[in-house]
């Protein structure tokens, strides 16, 4: 039987887990399996996560076992140190598209179809925005036989052009928040000044995916090093 969310949901450190490792064997393979240091390390990035986690060794161990009960992860054998591989595709029962979405999603919250297609430029290249519509619907669409629907779409928040998409591993979200994952409000900000900070949140994400891609096609460390201040070496 499928992996079904409705009867057993994952936690939320146990998504985050299952899905750095996932993210890690596509960008890192040299690197996978995993450590517990590397997982933990991957689990607790300030970027491309939402929200940002701080876990402990104890909380990301823990998540580990449970998944390997869910026959979702399993440990690796002949090294030293104990490492860790994902089992999605198998035990959830998606094609290796649908996984990469609902991995995407379980990192970085609520995305645009839009968003999704660059940010999956990593993991795997779609050819179009409606070829990523069509694995969405499909996770919308499954049957009750194959453990349920896995993403709903969200309501169009105010003022925003497309419509956000949510996976539904940790279970049911509730659809009726406003613009669940698409951004941090500003306390008392007039409605103008937090459409603007909305506005530079999305330029500013767009960017950064983009400058993922280029560094990907080139072959080097997406890392940005750290800026200094104006005015400063």
């Amino acid at each position: 039987m499928p992996f079904d969310p409705a009867t057993r949901p994952l936690t939320p450190n146990e998504a985050r887990v299952l899905a750095t490792l996932m993210e890690k064997a596509r960008t890192v393979p040299d690197s996978y399996p995993m450590s517990l240091n590397g997982l933990l390390t991957g689990c607790n990035q300030k970027t491309s996560r939402d929200p940002v986690m701080t876990l402990s060794d104890a909380e990301a161990q823990e998540a580990l076992d449970s998944l390997k009960l869910l026959t979702l992860a399993f440990e690796s054998s002949g090294n030293r140190t104990t490492r860790w591989e994902h089992n999605f595709q198998r035990g959830v029962g998606v094609p290796e598209q649908s996984a990469v979405l609902l991995g995407l999603l379980m990192l970085r919250g609520p995305q645009t179809t839009g968003e999704l297609r660059i940010n999956a430029e990593r993991w795997y290249r779609f050819a179009d925005i409606s070829s990523v519509e069509a694995f969405l619907d499909e996770l919308q669409e499954r049957s009750a036989e194959k453990g349920g629907p896995l993403v709903v779409q969200l309501p169009r928040a105010p003022g925003a052009r497309e419509q956000r998409w949510a996976h539904l591993m940790c279970g049911p979200v509730d659809t009726t928040a406003s613009n669940p994952g698409a951004g941090h409000s500003v306390a008392g900000a007039s409605p103008a000044l937090q459409a603007r900070v909305d506005t530079l949140e999305k330029e500013v994400a767009s960017l950064q995916a983009t400058v993922q891609r280029l560094c990907s096609e080139l072959g080097i460390s997406p890392d940005p090093a750290p800026m200094s201040p104006p005015g400063q070496a």
